[in-house]
């Protein structure tokens, strides 16, 4: 498994709403490609103050494979939600990380 996380430091004006509606965009991917085991989504809840280094909202989508990440990445749908949460970032790009980790399986 993939797990693939990412991680904005949205703009200050980019609305509570705004962002809500670009995380449901990525959550329906969900129901059209195939390989997306869960999505979860939230807020940074971490006490280590200053160690977000802004980066306060993320999600995480766990693929049951590398060919399921990567038909995702490619994914035109996908592409579009990305370039609208690049343009919703800090410095566009360098407003979002992305992490992606293999997941053993536990058998």
């Amino acid at each position: 498994m993939i797990r693939h996380c990412v991680f904005i430091h949205f703009r200050s004006e980019v609305s509570k709403s705004q962002r809500d509606a670009l995380f449901d965009q990525i959550v329906a991917l969900q129901a059209r490609l195939e390989g997306m085991a869960a999505v979860q989504l939230g807020k940074n809840v971490s006490p280590e103050v200053g160690m977000d280094k802004g980066f306060a909202d993320g999600f995480m989508i766990d693929f049951n494979s590398r060919e399921d990440r990567d038909a995702y990445l490619i994914d035109a749908e996908h592409q579009a939600i990305g370039a609208r949460l690049v343009e919703s970032a800090v410095g566009g790009a360098a407003g979002i990380l992305v992490y992606d980790m293999e997941i053993p399986d536990p058998a």
